[in-house]
């Protein structure tokens, strides 16, 4: 079984892919510890795959390649490696040569003072400002606002991630970006350090301006999931009981405007307002109710729980969450 597991999301890098190789594959030699290196072939076009191949096929290579049937993006690739590997430390970089290998004990080291995830930070980005850096500098201010979790750059692909952390994680969508919101919101341990960050040499990259209004989108999602996932109703409910209360409240005024002053009310838009409050209201409050069966659902049939344990202390034995001791 490796001890480290390094994943590599690809799509349409194939002159980066050798370099990237050799590279990578002498600083993990460096490190004296097992590991094994994934690349996942997000659905490439430019003849990645091929390449891909051909270096899995040299022994001693240590390499896995997993083949998407077309492009799926990075959130799933990075699962797709995740569930793929077996290392105790999972190791996630770009396959760009814009993350630089040689940083990957650096990550490690940090990693062995107590934390679960260490995040690389491009502090001194190389990217155009305008429309890369720009944009990440606006959506890293507003994942970090919304979700609590203060990090420079959610966007480095560059991070050190405990295998007990990525088991709990189902990524799907565009969440990856939100990986360390996510995994903090079930106690994990995340820390930032400064990285390098080389210019991009060969290929496109696949990101730009519009980036930030994508990251809007997934931030409602990432709300929910953080905390409403598990009591849905809490939303929907407090929605709906505020809708209601005031269309109720102006159904209250005009209906002693009418009995008390004789005033025809009939006409007057705030009816139609009130009357539609009290209806939104009564709809928000339904849909929390079957929101929270669903849940109940979700959770009962799967056998999934709505906590994470961290480990089990019995007779003085120490155990770990997921069985072993």
């Amino acid at each position: 079984m490796p001890e480290l597991s390094v994943v590599i999301p690809v799509y349409n890098e194939k002159e980066n892919l050798r370099q990237l190789y050799t590279r990578l594959k002498g600083v993990m030699d460096s490190l004296g510890r097992g590991y094994e290196i994934i690349f996942v072939d997000d659905g490439s076009t430019d003849g990645s795959s091929e390449i891909l191949d051909e270096i899995a096929s040299k022994p001693g290579s240590r390499v896995t390649v997993v083949h998407f049937r077309r492009n799926f993006g990075q959130t799933a690739a990075l699962d797709a490696g995740f569930r793929q590997s077996r290392g105790e430390v999972v190791i996630t970089l770009d396959a760009d040569l814009q993350n630089d290998p040689s940083d990957i004990p650096i990550l490690l080291e940090k990693l062995e003072e107590g934390y679960d995830i260490v995040s690389g930070w491009r502090k001194e980005r190389k990217d155009a400002f305008v429309n890369r850096t720009l944009p990440s500098i606006v959506a890293n201010w507003l994942i970090s606002k919304v979700t609590g979790v203060y990090l420079h750059d959610y966007g480095c692909t560059l991070k050190c991630y405990r295998r007990e952390v990525v088991e709990h994680l189902t990524l799907y969508g565009e969440l990856h970006r939100f990986l360390p919101a996510l995994a903090s919101h079930i106690g994990a341990r995340v820390v930032e350090i400064p990285v390098t960050h080389h210019p991009r040499i060969h290929g496109e990259s696949k990101y730009g301006i519009s980036r930030v209004f994508k990251v809007l989108v997934d931030l409602i999602v990432v709300v929910f999931l953080l905390k409403y996932s598990t009591r849905p109703f809490r939303l929907f409910g407090s929605g709906g009981l505020i809708s209601f209360t005031l269309g109720f409240l102006m159904a209250l005024y005009l209906s002693a405007q009418k009995i008390l002053l004789g005033a025809q009310i009939g006409h007057r838009p705030l009816l139609l307002l009130s009357v539609l409050l009290m209806i939104l209201g009564i709809q928000l409050a339904s849909l929390g109710i079957l929101a929270e069966l669903l849940i109940r659902i979700y959770f009962e049939n799967q056998g999934k729980l709505p906590y994470v344990m961290s480990y089990v202390v019995s007779e003085g034995t120490t155990i770990k969450a997921n069985g072993g001791a």
